[in-house]
């Protein structure tokens, strides 16, 4: 038997990452007892996964479940989050640990320098890559999310005019300099002939407001409104997802969907691209940014303005060329 515990702390996109190695663990690993640690925040995205037998939640610190850890006796310690929190985890837990390659070197090359040592391969790969010499491999199918019953969004709850098919869009991101003007937001919806759901958190209600406004019925606002597995099935139930380089982005690849990402000051080559089957290589879907643009990466997480004050990565994308990708029939 082997008794594994998986850490990954944050966010709801990273988390969704890791599945692929919850998943070849359990199966691969004979009678395999997988235990997964996160934040509470984020536990409800594993509550329904088939894969984990255990899962363990935190508030603020390892020390409200220690014991509880040292008592499972692991045999491995699988440590995704690699950071100061793990750290104090690996010495109490004192079992055998592989951590992964975050690659921040690389990253700050690229983005103070515009040195490229990028590895060029997908985080999820990465992942995988610390359970290798337990006999794990790549199985080739994807991401994994599983929403409960209870949280799964009736298509008749919607309004009338979305309930024969609707475009996802994610409008959000964790920093202001990965989301696209409100303005070009706009344009788009008032350009896509199908309705679209605007999805997001809390955080992006007033904006979501703002762009439903301006565009009508069209444009239905679910943000703020449902939770992260709720969320999740509205981008289940979706046409095709437009979004920005956040958790729903990589929540629609794990339901394998034609996937617009709209990139602004980060870059897909730091290898947080959507990840679909085969290894990330057969999804369909597209990515839009403006390349060769001599400040870009300004940053491997993201500013609330542009550096610059030109903000070239999203004023210059075309968001005609958002609504041909959307409207353009989906590949066989």
């Amino acid at each position: 038997m082997h008794k594994i515990l998986i850490v990954r702390f944050s966010s709801i996109g990273d988390i969704v990452l890791t599945t692929p190695v919850i998943r070849c663990v359990k199966q691969q690993l004979e009678k395999a007892e997988v235990h997964y640690l996160t934040k509470s925040a984020f536990a409800p995205i594993l509550s329904a996964n088939p894969h984990i037998d255990k899962l363990f939640a935190i508030d603020k610190d390892v020390s409200e479940c220690i014991d509880d850890l040292r008592s499972e006796n692991y045999d491995h310690v699988v440590d995704l989050h690699n950071n100061l929190r793990t750290a104090i985890l690996k010495r109490g837990l004192k079992k055998p640990t592989t951590v992964l390659n975050k690659i921040n070197f690389q990253k700050w090359l690229k983005v103070n320098f515009k040195i490229d040592r990028l590895p060029h391969t997908h985080i999820v790969e990465r992942c995988l890559k610390t359970v290798e010499k337990l006999g794990v491999v790549n199985d080739g199918q994807g991401l994994d999310y599983f929403i409960p019953n209870e949280d799964k969004v009736a298509i008749s709850s919607l309004p009338y005019s979305h309930q024969n098919g609707y475009v996802g869009f994610v409008i959000g991101a964790r920093h202001n300099t990965k989301r696209l003007p409100l303005a070009k937001i706009i344009a788009i919806c008032k350009n896509l002939s199908k309705p679209v759901v605007l999805l997001g958190g809390k955080e992006d209600v007033q904006p979501a407001k703002e762009i439903a406004a301006a565009v009508g019925v069209h444009a239905y606002n679910a943000c703020g409104k449902y939770n992260i597995n709720q969320s999740a099935s509205l981008v289940q139930q979706s046409e095709k997802i437009i979004t920005h380089d956040t958790g729903l982005m990589h929540v629609a690849a794990a339901f394998k969907k034609e996937i617009i990402s709209i990139w602004g000051n980060t870059i897909p080559e730091f290898g947080m691209y959507p990840y679909l089957s085969d290894h990330g290589k057969n999804g369909v879907g597209k990515i839009m940014e403006v390349r060769d643009l001599e400040c870009r990466p300004c940053t491997k997480l993201g500013f609330t303005t542009c550096p610059k004050g030109h903000f070239k990565c999203m004023e210059e994308i075309d968001e005609s060329e958002i609504v041909k990708a959307v409207e353009s029939p989906t590949p066989k």
